[in-house]
């Protein structure tokens, strides 16, 4: 479970804990005593198994547009089981939500140090780039890598959506975190602008469960919110309907501006629109008139499982210039 935590020395009481069980990482007391002291005053998320802390995670603002993710440490017995993934995810979230415009993190550089080596893998595996090395802060033998993200950046979101099935944190997702997922739906375009594509949130728990409900075999049972796509099926231009073509980059923007905001979903369209009709059940839940079809549910909610990244084809099997084949 990730928690935001509230209370100053909860916060040290945590970072002590974490830092001095990882001597690899953080070995120079001095240095290790300033990040304690200074995560009282930063925004900072928990990582807790049965109720003991695993890891931690807090940011600093160093500008008006950024935001440095100051320390980060996960005990050892705790790596490779997607915590620091779930830490990091809470902290975009926010990083997002709070306006800035990048993230940055120094660690040391590749080459150097095994265990650092490991680190700066997964910093690059979260979308963190290269920027410059300063050997002026550590000193020469620790030579100070500085990574950067791009908070919005439409192609590193583009790279880092995927369709996600897992559990979702119970924690609720704020209307205007809705709202501004769906106006990236409604602002697709559509067929001679015919605009057939409309949208029911759902953020109510009875009415969310009423759907869940209906859907068998189930899926999305954790996410605390939904979006229900509905298509009018109506011809845009002589006898051509392109309902479909309208609601499928409505659905593509909604799931890239989900991601965007630290949330996670997948389009669940064959699911409910196969023999057994589970659309028309949910239509009936959400009173939904006749003249439209409910054709995809969006689950909304901040992932609580590791996000695993499907495999792709290579470029140049997929992608030709000018005549097929042609690479």
């Amino acid at each position: 479970m990730i928690r935001f935590i509230e209370d100053p020395a909860e916060r040290q009481k945590i970072s002590r804990e974490i830092l001095e069980a990882l001597t690899d990482w953080f070995e120079v007391e001095e240095s290790r005593e300033q990040y304690i002291s200074e995560s009282a005053g930063q925004p900072f998320w928990a990582a807790f198994e049965n109720d003991t802390p695993a890891g931690f995670l807090c940011l600093k603002e160093t500008g008006k547009e950024t935001v440095e993710l100051a320390v980060m440490g996960v005990r050892k017995e705790y790596h490779r089981n997607g915590i620091g993934r779930q830490l990091f995810e809470a902290a975009r979230h926010f990083a997002v939500n709070e306006g800035y415009s990048f993230m940055q993190v120094k660690t040391v550089r590749s080459g150097v140090y095994a265990d650092y080596d490991i680190t700066n893998e997964f910093y690059k595996s979260l979308g963190f780039k290269e920027l410059e090395v300063i050997e002026a802060v550590w000193g020469e033998d620790n030579p100070c890598q500085i990574y950067v993200m791009d908070l919005k950046s439409v192609l590193d979101i583009i790279s880092k959506r995927h369709s996600y099935r897992g559990r979702f944190f119970e924690e609720p997702v704020p209307r205007k975190d809705l709202e501004t997922i769906a106006l990236a739906g409604i602002d697709a375009p559509s067929g001679c602008n015919k605009q057939t594509t409309e949208l029911v949130i759902i953020d109510d728990p009875d009415v969310l469960n009423n759907v869940k409900s209906l859907i068998d075999p189930p899926v999305a049972q954790t996410a605390p919110a939904m979006i229900v796509v509905l298509a009018k099926r109506i011809n845009a231009y002589r006898d051509k309907c392109f309902a479909t073509q309208d609601y499928s980059a409505a659905i593509e923007n909604m799931l890239l501006a989900a991601v965007s905001l630290g949330y996670q979903s997948c389009w669940y369209e064959g699911h409910i629109t196969d023999d057994d009709r589970i659309c028309d059940k949910i239509a009936a839940v959400l009173g939904v008139p006749e003249g439209y079809d409910v054709v995809c549910i969006l689950p909304i909610g901040r992932a609580l499982d590791e996000i695993k990244a499907p495999a792709k084809k290579p470029f140049e099997e997929r992608v030709s210039f000018n005549h097929f084949g042609d690479k």
